[in-house]
């Protein structure tokens, strides 16, 4: 999974804004600081879908590019965003846990309307996305 940063700042009366340094044109906003990492995510999805992927550097590199470094002393502040791709193909896959936790999931699963895959991967994808 490849990992963009993003600037992230809060101006009094104005939601959260985000833009990628290394993703040009790439940008974001929210208004609650809980949503400001899965709005990123999809922002940052949707710009690149059928786009070939830029390069994403270090957090140090990141960090002392001049634009950067000077947001950054005006509060700003930088988070690492994953590139979450759907591959559109499932793969098989073995687990071990512990029956309880088994049940538990096949039990939230049918309350959902859902498989335990189909359960699975949308907890594991609303744990990426922070959620």
């Amino acid at each position: 999974m490849k990992t963009y940063f993003a600037l992230a700042n809060k101006d009094p009366d104005s939601p959260y804004g985000l833009w990628f340094p290394d993703v040009t044109g790439c940008f974001s906003a929210a208004d609650r600081e809980e949503d400001v990492m899965s709005n990123a995510i999809e922002a940052l999805l949707l710009h690149l879908e059928n786009e070939e992927q830029p390069h994403s550097r270090q957090v140090h590199e990141i960090a002392s590019d001049p634009s950067v470094a000077q947001e950054l002393a005006s509060g700003s502040y930088l988070i690492a965003v994953p590139l979450v791709t759907a591959k559109n193909r499932s793969v098989r896959v073995n687990l071990s846990l512990d029956k309880g936790i088994v049940d538990a999931i096949d039990a939230a699963a049918r309350m959902r309307r859902l498989s335990r895959s189909g359960f699975l991967a949308e907890a594991a994808q609303n744990e990426i996305r922070g959620r």
